[in-house]
Order: C-alpha cells, then structure tokens, then sequence
C-alpha cells in the first residue's frame, strides 16, 4: 500500500496494480492581510471600526510601548529582574485582546505585557511583578485574565480545560490562550490541541511567530510550512496572519471568538511577526540574529502603519501624537510611582499559599519568621 502527502492532499493507492490513488482529505491555509507597511488598507476586509475605536486601538498600542520602553530601562537600573520586551509585537497583543469581549477568558505566557495593558490591569502590578512581587499577578475581579505563564506552552492545555469548563456550564464565553513559535514544540501544545478538537472546545489558539524562540529559528521548530496548518491535523481550522497587521489580528480573533462561542469548534491563529528586542534582557540576540533581517522587520513596524492609515483618514496630526505620547508617559510614571510605594512582600506568603491546609513541617517554618 501506498501512502503520501502532495499540495496538503492526503492520499492513498496500491502500487502497480493500478489500483487509482484516493482522496482522503485536503485542506488549505489562508493568510489575512488587511493594512500595509505605508498605511494603505484592504476596504472590503477592513473591520467596521468607529473613529473612536481606532483612536483607542493606537493609543493603546502606544501605552503598551511605553510601558515596555520604561521596563527596559528599569531593568537595566536594576529596579526590575529580567524581563522580556513585546517590542514588535504590540499589534498581536493589542489586537487581539481588544477583540475579546468582557466575558471571554484570557490566558499568557510571558511575553504579553501589551496584552494586560489593552484590558485594563492596572499598570502598576505588571510593574510590581517585574520586581519580583507575585502579588502583582493578583487579578483584579473585573478582569477574565489568568496570571503569566513562566514555563513555555502549560497555560494552553489550562485554557482548554477553562473552554470545556465554559461548554459544559453553557456559558456563552470564548477563551483565548497566547504562546510563541517555541510553544509549538512542546507536548502541551498538541495536547491542548487535540482535545480541544475533540470536544469542540470554545477556545482561540493565537500563536505569536515571532521567528526566534530564544537562539533556535523557526525553521528548526517545525518542518511545515505555517505554523497554522497544524491545527488540521486535530481537526479545525487554522490560519496565518500579519502580526504586525492590528486589523487582520483584530478581525482574526474576533471572528474565531464569535466562532468559538456559536458551538462550531476552535481555531488556531498564526501571528507572522518578528520580535525586535532580545529575547529576554539576559540574552544577546546580535551573537545569533543578521543585523539585516532586523532592519528588514524594523521598516515594518505595527504603530508606525496605523498611524499611516490614521492620518490618511484626517486622525493622526502631530498634537494629537504629543498629546498621546504625554498621557502614556504620564500614565506610566504614576504606576512606576504606585509599584515603587508598595509595601514589600511577607515572606510567609510563601507558605501562606502552598497548599489550602499548611503542613506541620510548614507550620513550624512559618513560626520562624
């Protein structure tokens, strides 16, 4: 028997018999674009947006670069531990986020700090976070948002478990789970996936391709083409989109939300970015990354092509920059200010929350303190 793969159709026949080769299944991924590098969009594609919510799409975006800007100088003063910059990838994060409705469920991993700025966490727990505060990933009971995921890809396979939760209750609620091309790789991932395709869980998979998990390229991640074409494989759909596109993000996702939550099943979404800072601030990026692929990805910029797109509508003038980059700035130093002045951390808290009934040997350390 003969099996093989040719132009994403599987098929099947007997060698030499004659036997003629079947079709068993096929499939094909699209990618959305919708606005450019110069600012020049897709009208029949474009989402039905107010001149107010594309005000507060870009100045969001901008506060979310602030934010990023200024805990990379923290960082570097020695005020924040290490911290991994979205530089880059503000149009997934912002996008994406602002296509969730109030109701639906947010799950992060690491690099989503945009993410917790479009819905609203206040600014100086991400901050006090950063210094090392777990209590700053203590969630506000007005947001439907999970606290960062440090070990790559184990929020997804909690994101589906918060889906099926959502199905059975008969909640009319989507869940939205980010990882990276690394996340692809590991178990939770297809795991995640699979069950999720199973039992039509209501949940949105956005994968943020930003080409480099740490030092190891995309292309040692997966032999495939798209990263999105793996959801075929469990049975949904999958699509690539530009990641530094904010309108093909924000229709993606809303458009999968609304799917998700109608009973039709997941999708899974590939962000086609880049990410312009290192890795993290303890890694270097110039001792594995061509200077030349990075200008390449630097001309793209997310803000700078909606802001292209706004002042060609009459929306962008240059008071109206000033002004948004003065309210962002203020905004950050007040919540710098705020995660400056808060009380340090009881040590105890370690114990306090380990389990719902301390231990004896706990009870005895805890006295200690």
């Amino acid at each position: 028997m003969n099996f093989g793969c040719e132009d994403g159709i599987l098929i099947y026949g007997r060698r030499g018999t004659g036997m003629p080769e079947k079709i068993l299944e096929s499939f094909e991924v699209k990618r959305l674009d919708i606005l450019d590098d110069k600012g020049n969009a897709d009208i029949s594609l474009l989402p039905a947006l107010t001149d107010e919510e594309l005000k507060r799409m870009y100045e969001t975006l901008v506060l979310a670069r602030t934010f990023d800007q200024r805990a990379l100088n923290l960082q570097r003063e020695g005020r924040l531990g290490t911290y991994p910059s979205i530089m880059g990838q503000e149009a997934s994060q912002v996008g994406s986020a602002l296509a969730a409705e109030k109701t639906d469920w947010l799950f992060t991993s690491f690099r989503e700090s945009g993410v917790y700025v479009a819905t609203g966490y206040p600014l100086d727990q991400i901050f006090q976070y950063w210094a090392g505060d777990e209590r700053g990933m203590k969630i506000p009971g007005n947001l439907n948002i999970f606290p960062l995921s440090i070990p790559v890809g184990t929020q997804i396979a909690h994101a589906v478990g918060a889906a099926m939760a959502a199905k059975y209750r008969k909640d009319r609620a989507g869940v939205l789970v980010y990882f990276g091309d690394g996340g692809s790789s590991r178990g939770d991932f297809h795991e995640g996936l699979n069950m999720a395709g199973v039992f039509k869980a209501p949940v949105v998979f956005l994968c943020q391709n930003n080409q480099w998990a740490i030092s190891v390229p995309r292309e040692r991640q997966t032999a495939a083409q798209t990263i999105a074409q793996k959801a075929v494989g469990y049975g949904f759909e999958g699509i690539q989109v530009d990641g530094n596109d904010v309108f093909a993000v924000y229709k993606a996702t809303k458009d999968a939300l609304q799917k998700a939550k109608e009973g039709k099943g997941p999708t899974l979404i590939e962000c086609f970015t880049y990410r312009i800072a290192d890795h993290t601030t303890s890694d270097d990026a110039s001792r594995y990354r061509p200077k030349e692929e990075l200008d390449l990805w630097k001309a793209r910029d997310p803000i700078l092509r909606l802001r292209l797109f706004m002042e060609k509508k009459g929306l962008w003038i240059e008071n109206y920059q000033k002004d948004v980059e003065a309210r962002s700035k203020a905004a950050i130093d007040e919540a710098q200010k705020k995660a400056d002045a808060a009380a340090p951390p009881d040590p105890r808290d370690m114990f306090t929350y380990t389990y719902s009934n301390l231990s004896q040997q706990q009870t005895r350390e805890i006295k200690d303190f």
